[in-house]
């Protein structure tokens, strides 16, 4: 009963900070293009790097979360982090400031993204592992779901009024309070199950399949570029502001709606088989988005990558839960995130270069591409590999 509840207040405090975080997200990128006036290229230069250089936090926050076994305090540091970034961005708007602050607050989700992985997964068992982590998502993103109904709200009734965003921006930070508040409160440590003679050091040697599993992913992150991208794509073929956050909405509720189903399924069928479900309809929705021409398209497109998000997120943190002991998953987590995050910048300055210089669907062209060379090389990986049920 503990882990179960456990479970569900990591998830609580997901869901408040997801509304925080979808409050800003799908604004920013408009703010920073038309508001600012900052190029497309500068956007996914700049988008890329801030991801990519608090990634290196996710490695660092995984080791101490494993060496201190403890999950709380650095989860708490990096919601912190996040309260005091977000409501400067009403105050601060020179570029090299604008770039500070973001950094600040994706090095705050990256510390707190590992050891949460870890929570997770040592508040959960094998068996039902899958949908554990399903259930985290779906709170998680039920936030996600919740902050875009809340932003529509104020961009209609702050539609005329020339400081709306720099409002939205202060307001964002009131959902993390109630985060903090729960994390304090609720969620519980858990303890480390050390494993028995483990070949595994204090190092980086971890299992082969994990590393063979994180090279595939980072191809496929080589086209998965920041979805930044994809609120600027909905824009360009026509998309209102005003319907943007309803459908980001739209995205957030069929990624909450299938990640409690497709977690559990994985339980059942295997991680690999759903997470190469999800590349392929990746390939399939940015194939999509670099086609589409009518702004209705947008909103079926946005709805079927929601699917995608509910395939992979939860299940590939699952997976590595797996193939990981209890006393290295921190550090597992902070080598799986901190590389996709890096792979982001190559990846956002390639979407932005092609964007400029050949046209806006070229990014969703090359992402289409290689998800599947990603899902190809998963499915060798699957057929060598037993079934993990």
């Amino acid at each position: 009963m503990k882990k179960n509840s456990n479970s569900f207040f990591i998830g609580l405090i997901s869901f408040f900070g997801g509304i925080s975080q979808d409050l800003i997200l799908p604004i920013l990128p408009i703010y920073f293009a038309t508001v600012l006036g900052l190029d497309k290229s500068f956007i996914g230069l700049s988008e890329g790097l801030v991801t990519s250089i608090s990634s290196i936090s996710k490695i660092i926050s995984g080791v101490l979360t494993d060496k201190f076994k403890s999950r709380k305090s650095i989860i708490f540091v990096g919601y912190v982090l996040s309260l005091i970034s977000r409501p400067l961005l009403a105050i601060i708007t020179i570029s090299s400031g604008l770039l500070a602050l973001r950094f600040i607050d994706g090095v705050g989700k990256g510390i707190k993204d590992s050891p949460k992985d870890a929570l997770i997964a040592d508040s959960t068992e094998k068996k039902t592992r899958g949908r554990g982590f399903g259930i985290v998502r779906a709170l998680d993103t039920f936030g996600s779901v919740v902050g875009p109904l809340i932003l529509f709200l104020l961009l209609y009734l702050l539609q005329n009024n020339n400081f709306k965003y720099h409002y939205i921006f202060f307001l964002s930070a009131i959902p993390l309070f109630f985060t903090l508040v729960i994390l304090i409160l609720f969620v519980k440590e858990t303890s480390f199950h050390q494993t028995k003679d483990i070949k595994l050091n204090n190092g980086f040697k971890l299992p082969k399949g994990f590393y063979i599993f994180l090279l595939i992913t980072i191809i496929f992150s080589l086209g998965n570029s920041s979805d930044t991208f994809l609120i600027l794509r909905a824009q360009n073929v026509g998309v209102t502001l005003l319907a943007i956050p309803l459908v980001y909405a739209l995205f957030n509720l069929f990624y909450a709606s299938f990640s409690v189903p497709l977690g559990s399924l994985s339980d059942k069928i295997g991680r690999e088989k759903i997470i190469l479900l999800g590349w392929f309809a990746y390939a399939l929705a940015y194939l999509g988005f670099g086609l589409a021409n009518q702004s209705y398209q947008i909103w079926l497109l946005f709805a079927f990558y929601g699917i995608y998000y509910a395939t992979t997120e939860g299940v590939a943190k699952a997976f590595i839960a797996d193939l990981i002991p209890s006393e290295f998953r921190g550090r597992a987590y902070g080598i799986y995130n901190t590389a996709v995050g890096l792979v982001t910048l190559p990846a956002s300055i390639l979407a932005g270069f092609f964007w400029d210089k050949f046209n806006p669907s070229a990014p969703f062209l090359f992402g289409a591409l290689m998800a599947m060379i990603a899902a190809f090389s998963l499915f060798i990986f699957t057929l060598k590999q037993p079934a993990r049920v």
